[in-house]
């Protein structure tokens, strides 16, 4: 019979921030093993419950028995199975007998070649498995085989000792309305479980695993779905916000959510005086301490009110909220206090305490890297638009607030928290700026800087840690990238395309590099940095959604700029769409494969050694084509420049049915072959079209 599976395991708060995976890799492994033994059906239906003190699954259309099923298993080789009479050998019965088909006779085995030798096998009918038994073994592998951040270990009632996330209290089994038994993490199962640790009598009995959902809501006042108890807190605070808006950024409503079985919004405030502080400290202040949510007006300017989730519905709110402003008056007291403590001391103050901070013990101190970044900054400055001198403070001041109390206490406001000292101490508003966004971009997807000195500054930072930190040797391997190179370099990436820098790549890494050369670790690595960046490019462009042809196309020429590179795939892209293009890129495959092979001195073809008439016809073709393509080469003008190739193609055709290029005649030979360097030079200025060839 087929009915709906519940399987609940109840246990002590979980980790909130692994709370999601754990639910949904819990039910991923139940449903995977049940799924391997034959219990679902195909449109069985899997869905994943987690809560701070459960993990559940629910599976649509479980059979109570697997079906049969024929199986065929391998015995032995025949001439080990069977003797000279065609009768069993002393081997081959054991190994039936092992199988429980001892009485079975001989011409009931089959035989098959494996391509070496015939083997004896035997086909039967494998019975169906009860349900019982693959649960616990699906209980087994979950339990196991949990992304569990940190195990641990406690003595059941018994004695014995269970090794597993948290404490498991309870295990409910239910199919239908029938427990069914199992065993995991020494327990037994059951239709037990228990409700909100305040809400509730305490102790539920599930009906049955349809019931589950709706019983642990309305009698136990649990909301068992992390999906629908998420829904519940983002709507619950926009109705609390009441036309304001709410900071609430996923990371911390994934956090709420794995907190609460219950959730409850409300509303308290603080006093006035502490809208003073930037609002990014108090934000941070009210997330990363208190799990508050912060609101705005619809301009994003912070208001003195917060909102608060909590695990208990309450007459008297006024209790919890009171309790909760006074804890976040004390945080934000302290956050004034380092605010207007820093003010009293001007960035520029601070720099000589740099060297006491080390940047790392192979590449000196933070001050060391002061100096470094101020060299690189000027140097970048022009390509980036941007005012030298400026480039040059920026530089100069970005890592000073380092220092200051507000960045001890939260280093993830250094650079906001220098951008706010800077314009206190009197800076260029585009010093200040940059300060704030020299580390920019943070993550995928987040802004550029906002100015062309930040733009500087920023490259800087990053192309300096990447030379630095990649040529003592620290490169990133696997998931491993302690000083995050790879975002680095997709920063450094981001910015010069998006920004439309004509920046010189391997110019900037030289100019990089000689700046550590009194380093005795530092390695020369640039060619190395290099090609690490193109991977990280390379990754960019697809991402752009561009072809790996048509990524290849352009990187295989190992570009040093890259501002031009989205220009140059969508001119590839435009000549792919030709009738011509795979001829031609397949003819310039041709072509670089016979250059490969032979030297080639000039690339100038002497007319009077042209004797084929299909030589003639290109050469000619490839002298009216050539003034076209390179004015819309050096127009940027790449699709023109691709696109008035396709011409070519009748004439190299007929070139390739009707020349001999490796001709005895040493003069023709290398006549044809400048002839094909030439073409091949021509083809291949936008991109190696011979990448497109199917």
């Amino acid at each position: 019979m087929n009915s709906t599976l519940l399987v609940e395991l109840f246990t002590e708060e979980l980790p909130p921030k692994a709370l999601q995976t754990l639910g949904n890799a819990f039910a991923e492994l139940l449903s995977k093993t049940l799924r391997d033994e034959g219990h679902l059906a195909d449109n069985s239906a899997v869905e994943a419950f987690a809560s701070p003190r459960r993990l559940a699954c629910r599976i649509t259309n479980v059979a109570a028995v697997s079906p049969e099923k024929k199986i065929q298993e391998r015995l032995l080789p025949v001439k080990i199975g069977l003797d000279a009479n065609g009768q069993p050998t002393p081997p081959l019965q054991k190994k039936l007998d092992s199988l429980g088909l001892g009485a079975i006779a001989v011409d009931q085995l089959e035989t098959i070649s494996d391509g070496k030798q015939d083997v004896l096998h035997i086909s039967r009918t494998q019975a169906g498995k009860a349900l019982e038994d693959s649960l616990t073994k699906a209980l087994d592998t979950a339990t196991t085989k949990l992304p569990i951040p940190k195990v641990m270990s406690y003595q059941r009632p018994d004695g014995s000792t269970v090794h597993f996330v948290r404490p498991a209290h309870r295990l409910v089994c239910l199919h239908g309305d029938k427990v069914v038994p199992a065993q995991v993490l020494g327990l037994e199962s059951d239709r037990i479980t228990l409700g909100h640790r305040f809400l509730s009598q305490g102790v539920l009995n599930i009906a049955s695993a349809d019931s589950y959902e709706a019983q642990l809501e309305t009698e136990g006042k649990v909301i068992a779905s992390f999906g629908k108890r998420k829904a519940a807190i983002v709507k619950a605070l926009a109705e609390q916000a009441a036309g304001d808006k709410v900071v609430q950024p996923d990371e911390l409503i994934d956090e709420v959510c794995a907190l609460v079985e219950w959730p409850v919004v409300y509303e308290a405030g603080f006093e006035r005086e502490f809208l003073e502080v930037p609002q990014e400290c108090l934000i941070l202040t009210m997330q990363a301490n208190q799990k508050y949510f912060a609101i705005t007006d619809q301009n994003g300017k912070m208001k003195n009110r917060f909102l608060l989730v909590s695990n208990l519905l309450t007459p008297t709110p006024e209790l919890i909220t009171t309790g909760n402003e006074r804890v976040l008056r004390a945080r934000l007291a302290d956050a004034k206090f380092f605010f207007d403590q820093d003010r009293k001391k001007t960035l520029e103050s601070r720099l000589p305490g740099l060297a006491n901070v080390v940047y790392h013990n192979k590449l000196g101190t933070q001050k060391d890297r002061n100096g470094r970044l101020v060299e690189l900054a000027a140097a970048l400055a022009p390509v980036c638009g941007a005012d030298v001198e400026q480039a040059k403070r920026a530089a100069l001041l970005c890592k000073a607030d380092l220092l200051t109390d507000m960045v001890g206490e939260f280093p993830e406001l250094q650079g906001n928290m220098g951008e706010h000292y800077a314009r206190h101490d009197g800076e260029h508003p585009n010093v200040a700026q940059a300060i704030a966004d020299h580390y920019s971009p943070r993550f995928a997807g987040d802004q550029l800087p906002r100015n062309p000195v930040g733009v500087a500054t920023a490259l800087a930072d990053k192309l300096e840690t990447m030379v630095g930190i990649y040529s003592i040797g620290l490169i990133p391997t696997g998931d491993k990238d302690p000083f995050a190179l790879r975002r680095h370099a997709l920063g450094v990436i981001r910015m010069v395309i998006e920004k439309n820098l004509k920046l010189d790549l391997i110019d900037a890494l030289n100019k990089a590099s000689k700046l550590f050369v009194a380093y005795p670790d530092f390695k020369h690595s640039v060619e190395g940095i290099g090609g690490f960046i193109q991977d990280r490019l390379r990754g960019y462009l697809k991402d752009q959604g561009y072809s790996t042809a048509e990524v290849e196309s352009v990187l295989s020429q190992n570009p040093s700029q890259f501002a031009d590179l989205p220009k140059r795939l969508e001119a590839v892209r435009a000549f792919s769409q030709l009738p011509e293009s795979q001829a031609l890129a397949a003819a310039n495959k041709r072509i670089t494969n016979i250059l490969k092979k032979t030297e080639v001195g000039s690339a100038e073809v002497d007319t009077s050694l042209l004797q084929v008439d299909a030589e003639k016809a290109l050469a000619t073709q490839v002298k009216e084509v050539e003034p076209h393509a390179t004015r819309a080469f050096e127009q940027g003008d790449y699709q023109q420049a691709l696109l008035v190739l396709a011409p070519l193609k009748a004439n190299v055709d007929a070139f390739f049915e009707n020349v001999m290029v490796m001709d005895n005649n040493e003069a023709l030979k290398n006549n044809r072959l400048a002839l094909l360097k030439h073409m091949h030079g021509l083809m291949n200025r936008v991109a190696d079209i011979s990448q497109l060839a199917a």
